[in-house]
């Protein structure tokens, strides 16, 4: 299949129209970019729409689909996309960030992120119902987008959990849409959070980019899983997709996590307020890297 027409063809592979999963806000946003209104498209809640699945080590919350919905994606709709310039943030941050100098930036990059998003999501839509697809475009589009935002925003965090947001979209694509060539796509977003989560993490602590600002650390909708998610997730995406040229410095790298991970356990066994399923796969991660260390020769110490 050619791939100007992959758009079209994925929407096609969608089946035919459910009924309505959104719906337009009566609200108008004011991009901050270009200062021109654009509408919010907002999931509807309840009514069956979502069907809660299984859980992933990514804490990633998988969806059922209904027979009256289909497979709904509430994920898409979390980003905005001003229609006129392609600027694209998480909803609040259209009103949140209030700094000249990125603006600036966002209005000077807007042609070259379109160019790169086409690159990846040809056709892509950002005016009508987003589908699957489109919306993975727009997460695309806000990755480029936090590139320009200033540190305190903390662009380096959310660019971490855009990027791995974005890899689940990609292996949902192709999923409904297989031979395009998304699983590999995921892959290069599957390291780019890890990139960027382990940057979260040294930002951090060099006090260079403060987090503090940070309300939901997701990485998904409907959990919150906190600074020990990030420490979490820098530990599993290493262990599932760092670099393995070098077996020396990724068993360092691991060690440096099963340490790091040790520590969640620590504070979870006095804390209730530690959420039950971060343990049970940060206990199943400590195991595995404790494994593969071991196999490989190298005892660190008890952490526990």
């Amino acid at each position: 299949m050619a791939k100007k027409n992959l758009s079209k063809a994925f929407v096609m592979d969608e089946g035919p129209k459910k009924p309505a999963i959104s719906y337009w806000a009566k609200e108008e946003v004011m991009c901050p970019v270009c200062q021109k209104p654009f509408k919010q498209e907002v999931m509807h809640q309840g009514g069956g729409r979502t069907i809660a699945g299984n859980l992933t080590d990514e804490l990633h919350r998988n969806y059922e689909p209904s027979k009256k919905f289909g497979r709904v994606y509430p994920l898409i709709y979390e980003i905005g996309v001003c229609p006129n310039c392609h600027t694209a943030l998480f909803w609040k941050d259209f009103k949140g960030i209030k700094d000249g100098a990125t603006f600036d930036r966002l209005a000077a990059s807007s042609d070259k992120r379109i160019r790169a998003v086409e690159n990846i999501f040809p056709h892509y839509n950002v005016n009508d119902e987003r589908t699957l697809f489109d919306g993975a475009a727009m997460y695309y589009l806000a990755l480029l987008c936090y590139e320009n935002v200033d540190i305190a925003y903390s662009p380096t965090f959310k660019r971490a959990e855009i990027a791995l947001r974005l890899a689940w979209l990609c292996q949902d694509i192709e999923h409904v849409s297989p031979g395009h060539n998304y699983d590999y796509i995921a892959q290069v977003f599957y390291r780019k959070a890890l990139f960027f989560y382990q940057q979260t993490l040294i930002n951090e602590t060099g006090r260079i980019e403060s987090i503090e600002s940070v309300s939901h650390f997701g990485p998904d909708t409907d959990k919150n899983y906190g600074y020990d998610g990030i420490i979490y997730l820098s530990g599993l995406l290493e262990y599932k997709y760092g670099q393995r040229e070098n077996l020396q410095l990724r068993l360092k790298k691991l060690e440096d996590s099963k340490k790091a991970i040790a520590r969640i356990f620590g504070l979870g066994k006095s804390s209730k307020a530690k959420p039950g399923p971060l343990l049970e796969v940060a206990r199943d991660l400590y195991d595995k890297i404790a494994a593969e260390l071991g196999s490989n020769n190298i005892f660190g110490d008890d952490d526990e």
